[in-house]
């Protein structure tokens, strides 16, 4: 581990960038390192977080045979919601499982994310995410992108995936250790929206990420590869409101934190 870096660090680095109440959890991956965790792991809302661990359920699903990637699947209506970005997917429109996981991850497609939580089931894929390790990810609602809130008679809550959990699912990604880990990093290596974190890296450095935002929070995490060659799974959850304004909070985050990252 770098020198000077530990649960004291991250949590100071956080505050010197003005993000308020903040979970992190950090891992170096190309040489073997401990998840580092600071702040509040537990109670957070996952917002768009929980489009990964979804994809990853997908893989699961057709690892098993229950589906497969060129299948065909229709838009139902009841799953239309807003997106901050254009989607192709309109009621009754036909796509594919593939490009479901490719639009939940890659743009935060609400309604890709919506159709997937139809097809591969809330239990069944908070199962299989327990399965591999990700006891504390479940999938309990749908999501809305505006007021007002989706038609969801299957809801039970609050979706949960834990900061810790999502650097560790970050970390499998980029090692290739969870089911469909190259298909989801594609998805992450062509995100569309590349605020937050993104604004704070170095020359050469790559940051394959998803962001998630509600009224009440802003998050994001992902693979980060430094120029200098050091790779790390990065999660910061915060209690920010969503919105541009926090760009330069996360950015300083991620400029104070870098040098502690480098050899």
């Amino acid at each position: 581990m770098s020198s000077g870096l530990d649960p004291a660090a991250l949590a100071r680095a956080a505050a010197l960038a003005g993000l308020g109440e903040a979970a992190i959890g950090l891992q170096r991956l190309d040489t073997p390192g401990p998840l580092l965790c600071a702040g509040p792991q537990d109670g957070w809302a996952a917002a768009s977080m929980i489009k990964v661990p979804l994809a990853v359920a997908a893989a699961v699903a057709v690892g098993r045979g229950t589906h497969g990637y060129a299948d065909a699947v229709v838009v139902d209506p009841a799953n239309m919601t807003a997106n901050d970005a254009p989607s192709p997917l309109v009621p009754g429109a036909s796509t594919t499982l593939a490009e479901l996981i490719f639009l939940a991850v890659s743009r935060s497609d609400n309604v890709a994310t919506n159709v997937l939580f139809d097809l591969l089931g809330r239990e069944r894929a908070s199962a299989d995410l327990a399965a591999l390790g990700y006891p504390g990810t479940v999938f309990r609602r749908k999501l809305s992108g505006a007021e007002p809130l989706i038609a969801d008679p299957g809801a039970t809550g609050r979706n949960a995936h834990p900061p810790a959990e999502a650097a560790r699912l970050f970390g499998a990604i980029a090692t290739g250790t969870v089911p469909g880990a190259q298909r989801v990093r594609a998805a992450l290596e062509a995100q569309y929206w590349n605020g937050k974190l993104s604004l704070g890296l170095g020359p050469g450095d790559r940051f394959a990420h998803k962001t998630g935002d509600t009224d009440a929070v802003s998050h994001d995490g992902g693979i980060l590869q430094l120029a200098g060659g050091e790779t790390w799974a990065l999660v910061i959850y915060t209690s920010e409101t969503s919105g541009d304004a926090d760009d330069p909070r996360f950015a300083a985050f991620m400029r104070a934190l870098r040098p502690l990252l480098s050899r």
